[in-house]
């Protein structure tokens, strides 16, 4: 047992430095360790070059807000490149679990997939991003579109985490500094 017991505290979109360092260094106040988990497009006017570029402001920001009250290896932040879609582009078999979805969808998706290295490179523009290339392609029975919010997770938890991490491998390494933390009692 790692005995890391994440807690989601939202944001709830308009998601900028500004916000999230402050909400970050207050958490730590109630808890051992405090990451975050967004997405780098799901910024408002980032003003960054990559995601790595990001969580070093993210992370600058929230040791500013703790001063010298806290060791600065207890927040660190993630931010996922794109967004939290592609990872479910690691087996684009599971959405075959939603309700409506055909084969010829699921090969369509799969088409996508292929066009890119791994999971999170797929992105090319602001029109293609996972989750409009996943909504154009899956419409669920009895629904208009692909709602994100309501079917993301259940694709996820049917892809399972040891795949999204084997294909993802970014993500891979923000779940083993989680696991670390296990046991650590800090």
């Amino acid at each position: 047992m790692r005995e890391v017991y994440p807690y989601p505290n939202s944001l709830d979109g308009n998601v900028s430095v500004e916000r999230l360092a402050p909400r970050m260094a207050k958490l730590l106040h109630s808890h051992d360790r405090v990451t975050s988990l967004v997405d780098f497009y799901g910024f408002t006017r980032p003003n960054a070059a990559s995601p790595d570029e990001l969580q070093n402001r993210i992370d600058d920001a929230v040791h500013q807000q703790m001063g010298q009250n806290r060791d600065s290896a207890h927040a660190f932040s993630y931010v996922q490149q794109y967004e939290f879609e592609a990872l479910l582009f690691s087996n684009v078999d599971a959405f075959a679990i939603l309700p409506g979805v055909s084969e010829a969808q699921v090969t369509e998706l799969r088409a996508i997939h292929h066009q890119f290295p791994t999971p999170e490179h797929i992105n090319n523009h602001p029109d293609t991003a996972p989750s409009k290339r996943i909504a154009s392609v899956i419409r669920p029975y009895g629904k208009r579109e692909y709602d994100k919010r309501e079917y993301g997770y259940l694709v996820a938890q049917q892809i399972g985490l040891d795949a999204i991490r084997a294909a993802c491998p970014r993500f891979g390494a923000w779940l083993t500094r989680l696991e670390s933390l296990g046991g650590a009692g800090q």
